[in-house]
């Protein structure tokens, strides 16, 4: 398969949708109001939406819901971030319309699919790149230096305290405290904690033996709590602890650590995320319409952050009605235009999709049809 190269700054405008001042609804992520306002174009849909998904994308889907329904009077979307898991059991199951995942469907999720959506199945449209930050709460401390060798010993509970030799030998400058680590693990299905041990497995396979997966090891001690805002306010209540999620949740509250990639160590940025994105690949075996990408979780391009994720939108390809077809598709050409992709980096600190992979996920929202 073909590279596919992603820019940080070009990105396709789809449909332009208005934005109004309104209030975001509530959310797993801590939001930012949209900045200004957008003029709508384009045919008016109503009806509801339903999505379960992914608490990371909390941020988002406030502001994306806020203004597609700011734009289009009569149209509701309706979001519950109860994890990735949860949303990819609820689009096969048929209890939601989509669902919100930081981890694209895996095969057996995509033969089930077939059952609800079609012949073909669900496919995998990616919405924003997104850094998963390292978070820890040691007093006095906000900045840290980290191998992935080191991350994974952390995590694993094979460094007990913050003064460790290994955290001290990368951080020469820093008065480390005396204090227990306390890692904090996502307790449900998550996309996030998927995306963390893929790069612990790849990164660092001589200390992190265990299979990349949405679920924790449920081997390993520590705390544990649902959602991204869950892990991170365990984190900030709990000196020593450190934890992993969605670097739009962190918010400056808790310290973050920069990531050893090659010879240099990369802080934590949407453009550092962006980055690592270019050496994906498209995921083989795949319909043509789905968007998926393999990310290369070992590269040593310089500024590049590997501990990345990208951020999807699961969709069927078909549906039994006209107005859910022309409703879903209304909403996710907004989400993957340049003004919901703006919305999004100005709320979450995402990184937009590149032209080339914008484009893909346009091209894949208009195959989306009724069931014949």
């Amino acid at each position: 398969m073909k590279a596919l190269r992603f820019g940080r700054h070009a990105a396709i405008a789809v449909i332009a949708v208005g934005a109004l001042a309104l209030t975001a609804c509530g959310s797993d992520n801590a939001t930012n109001s949209p900045a200004g306002t957008q003029s709508a174009a384009g045919p008016k849909v109503t009806g509801t939406l339903t999505g379960i998904g992914s608490s990371a994308q909390g941020a988002a889907m406030d502001v994306w819901k806020t203004n597609f329904a700011a734009a289009n009077q009569g149209a509701t979307v309706q979001y519950s971030p109860d994890g990735s898991g949860a949303g990819r059991k609820a689009i096969i199951d048929g209890s939601a319309q989509f669902a919100g995942s930081d981890a694209y469907l895996k095969d057996e999720e995509l033969a089930a699919s077939k059952a609800q959506c079609g012949p073909e199945g669900a496919i995998d449209i990616p919405v924003y790149i997104s850094p998963i930050a390292i978070a820890f709460n040691v007093p006095d401390v906000m900045d840290l230096k980290l191998d992935a060798t080191t991350a994974a010993k952390l995590f694993r509970g094979e460094i007990a305290k913050w003064n460790d030799p290994a955290i001290a030998a990368l951080n020469p400058d820093v008065k480390l405290p005396d204090l227990k680590v306390t890692p904090v693990s996502r307790s449900d299905d998550s996309g996030t904690t998927k995306n963390f041990t893929e790069y612990l497995s790849a990164a660092a396979p001589d200390v992190w033996k265990d299979k990349a997966e949405g679920i924790w090891p449920a081997s390993l001690k520590g705390e544990n709590a649902k959602g991204t805002s869950g892990v991170v306010k365990t984190v900030t209540d709990t000196p020593g602890a450190v934890t992993y999620a969605d670097d739009s949740a962190v918010g400056g509250k808790l310290g973050t650590a920069q990531i050893k990639v090659g010879s240099e160590f990369v802080k934590i940025s949407p453009e550092a995320a962006a980055k690592a994105v270019d050496a994906g690949k498209a995921v083989e075996g795949r319909a043509a319409n789905d968007a998926a990408v393999k990310l290369d979780r070992t590269t040593t391009e310089s500024g590049a952050y590997p501990v990345v994720l990208v951020s999807y939108h699961v969709v069927c390809t078909t549906y039994p009605k006209q107005e859910t077809v022309d409703l879903i598709k209304a909403f996710e050409k907004y989400v993957v235009s340049e003004e919901g992709q703006k919305a999004a980096a100005e709320s979450a600190k995402s990184a937009p999709l590149s032209s080339t992979l914008a484009e893909k996920a346009a091209k894949a929202i208009e195959t989306i049809k009724v069931k014949s």
